[in-house]
């Protein structure tokens, strides 16, 4: 068995869910247009520099959360599914997941973005373990705060062998490890799989990995 792990914005999805979750609400009339959307843009850039303030960001991203109740938002959350997410769905995504799966390799995915946003998107694509930044919860409703260790940059690498630990599991266990990003974001647990593949990365990242002989795909 092998341990393979997806980033999911830019690697399997062709696109952010993180930054359309926003988009869409900004689309609903949810969130004000002239104060959200020039800031949603502006982490955006940040995380694509590698300067984002991940705590600042969350603050931002996961506060609406904390303005509704969980049946309103789910609500909108089924229709950001088929508005935003399905067309950001590729069959080779499709592909090189159910693959793995039928392989029998252990699966999941791990991304930044909050589980919320990501637990629909990867029951689509029919994969069981998420690994995401979680949003507090107390008495059923977000608080807008995060709980836990935010699933992102080095965090990732924590987050991961947390989720390994609560499986009984350990890295050397495995006969190989893979993980595949977009981002130079997730260097930190690329440099700690046997096996990093780049998917259509970002120059930083490309540069990287071309240097060190990494595998470079583009999931087209």
């Amino acid at each position: 068995m092998d341990l393979v792990l997806f980033d999911l914005d830019n690697t399997l999805l062709d696109g952010d869910s993180d930054y359309e979750w926003a988009q869409f609400l900004i689309e609903q009339g949810v969130l004000e247009r002239s104060s959200y959307e020039h800031r949603n843009q502006e982490f955006f850039e940040q995380y694509q520099a590698g300067r984002l303030d991940i705590y600042a960001f969350l603050d931002f991203q996961l506060a609406p959360l904390a303005q509704y109740p969980r049946a309103q938002l789910d609500a909108w959350h089924a229709q950001f599914m088929a508005v935003k997410i399905l067309p950001l769905i590729r069959a080779a995504s499709r592909r090189l997941v159910t693959r793995n799966l039928q392989e029998g390799n252990l699966c999941a995915i791990v991304t930044a973005t909050n589980s919320f946003v990501t637990a629909p998107i990867a029951r689509e694509f029919g994969v069981a373990h998420l690994i995401a930044t979680e949003p507090e919860q107390f008495e059923g409703r977000f608080t807008g705060k995060v709980s836990g260790t935010p699933c992102f940059r080095e965090g990732k690498i924590t987050r991961v062998e947390q989720w390994l630990a609560a499986q009984g599991r350990r890295w050397d266990e495995f006969s190989a490890s893979r993980f595949y990003s977009d981002s130079h974001n997730d260097l930190p647990l690329l440099q700690l799989v046997s096996h990093p593949i780049a998917v259509r990365p970002d120059p930083i990242l490309e540069q990287t990995a071309r240097a060190r002989g990494w595998e470079v795909i583009a999931l087209d």
